[in-house]
């Protein structure tokens, strides 16, 4: 058998430079295709592909987180400032006359033996029972007209027994120490209504306020508010602290040292030395230091030495120190408390409004629930109150007559936990307008007549808590 012819294979055609690919009939790519695309690239090539998109994706879910987290604390923010509806009883408070004032919490009742001293929590008179501070501020010797505001709207014992019917049996006055060092005569269109006053200067004007608020039976606290006659209290190094003569000579417009702060004092207190409702110097508004850098023992020995000159002068002062934080911490004075020569004198003061506490990780007060805000409470000044080491007077807390909903939520708890260990407090403020341009104060526990009570979920509260 003759064998078959060898097969012969056609030839295979070689590949032409620059040749585009081609696709079979198959519709498959060819090797020179495939290796255009980035998915099925060399492995190098792929990992140089990825590296270039990955940064731009993480920084566009990094612009949503962003995006979305400011959405929600502006949602947030929104919240706090949506209008509060009155509860039911704070409605039925409005509408019925103010209760009158227990006499008996007044000094001059009968009830009380002056002088005051402290024990443990309380304030108390020589016969050991509690004098329960349910103080007002008065303020406006501190502002630029250096006098208490109102004296031309009404005469200054008609504000003294509208504040005493209110129920209010004692008043934080402040100064400021501009106003004691230029000691200015008083325009008399600022006096109007306090005719016998015209001519005479700042000091003289304060002086007679104070009497008018004694003879009223009631007692009166002198409060440093700030150094620069001026509203209260901004970011001003000046007036960060009782001095700022570490500040240099030409940063300060009102420049004082330690021992003119402290001559100051003495000065003011040498106008009410014999009247015994005069209870007591709180040193100073606020201590802060710059941006809240005031070691708690700077300010303890600074208000050793004011009290101890002070003390001198009589004997029988309460003296009230306040906290550092714009007045919201007084966490040092357990390792580090105040003592004077004369035992059983010391008060110390907190301030707590909507918008302290911000800076830590709860938030503004106007934003806590109860539990956190209560835990902010014992951690800066209550501990003092609740382990029965020392009086702590609220000195100034405060809201508007119409509150947003963060201004209801810190009001309802702060007066919750005030009630609940029968805080001695002083509101902010009975002025209804402020000095400066006549702004209207939305604090304000009266009308522009300074005679008509606003009746509203402020002084229910109050009136509450000075019954407690």
């Amino acid at each position: 058998m003759t064998p078959p012819p060898p097969s012969i294979s056609p030839p295979i055609p070689m590949p032409i430079e620059n040749e585009p690919s081609r696709v079979d009939n198959d519709q498959t790519r060819t090797p020179a295709h495939r290796n255009s695309s980035p998915w099925l690239a060399p492995p190098s090539r792929r990992r140089f592909s990825l590296d270039r998109n990955t940064p731009r994706m993480f920084l566009l879910i990094a612009v949503i987180l962003v995006g979305c987290l400011f959405y929600y604390l502006w949602k947030a923010e929104a919240a706090l400032s949506t209008p509060w509806i009155p509860t039911p009883d704070a409605r039925l408070f409005s509408e019925r006359p103010l209760p009158p004032p227990i006499e008996d919490t007044f000094l001059p009742s009968g009830a009380f033996k002056l002088p005051l001293r402290t024990k443990g929590r309380d304030i108390v008179d020589q016969k050991g029972r509690r004098f329960k501070l349910s103080s007002v501020n008065w303020y406006g010797a501190s502002d630029e007209l250096f006098i208490p505001g109102g004296l031309d709207i009404q005469h200054r014992r008609v504000i003294a027994a509208t504040i005493r019917k209110l129920g209010f049996n004692s008043v934080r006055l402040p100064y400021s120490d501009e106003m004691v060092i230029s000691n200015p005569h008083i325009l008399p269109h600022l006096l109007t209504a306090n005719p016998d006053l015209i001519g005479l200067r700042a000091l003289d004007i304060l002086a007679a306020v104070v009497q008018a608020l004694t003879d009223a039976g009631i007692a009166v606290i002198i409060n440093n508010h700030i150094t620069t006659a001026t509203w209260c209290c901004g970011a001003d190094p000046c007036d960060a602290s009782w001095s700022n003569d570490r500040l240099g000579p030409f940063l300060c417009r009102i420049r004082q040292t330690e021992a003119d702060w402290i001559a100051h004092w003495e000065t003011v207190m040498a106008l009410f030395v014999d009247n015994k409702l005069v209870i007591g110097a709180d040193l100073r508004n606020e201590v802060r230091g710059l941006w809240g850098t005031m070691p708690w023992d700077t300010w303890a020995a600074a208000a050793e030495n004011a009290g101890n000159a002070l003390l001198k002068m009589n004997p029988d002062w309460l003296i009230i120190v306040g906290g550092t934080e714009s007045g919201n911490d007084l966490s040092g004075v357990e390792k580090r408390p105040v003592r004077l020569d004369i035992p059983h004198r010391i008060v110390y003061s907190a301030h707590v409004y909507a918008w302290s506490g911000w800076g830590s990780m709860e938030g503004r007060y106007a934003k806590r629930t109860y539990p956190s805000f209560v835990k902010s409470m014992r951690r800066n000044w209550a501990y003092l109150v609740e382990g029965n080491l020392a009086p702590v007077w609220i000195g100034e807390f405060g809201a508007p007559n119409a509150p947003g909903e963060g201004d209801a939520n810190y009001w309802q708890n702060l007066l919750r936990y005030l009630k609940a260990i029968d805080a001695d407090f002083a509101y902010w403020a009975i002025n209804p307008r402020k000095p400066k341009d006549d702004e209207k104060e939305s604090y304000s526990l009266v009308e522009d007549d300074w005679v008509t009570p606003v009746l509203d979920y402020r002084m229910k509260d109050m009136t509450e808590l000075m019954r407690s």
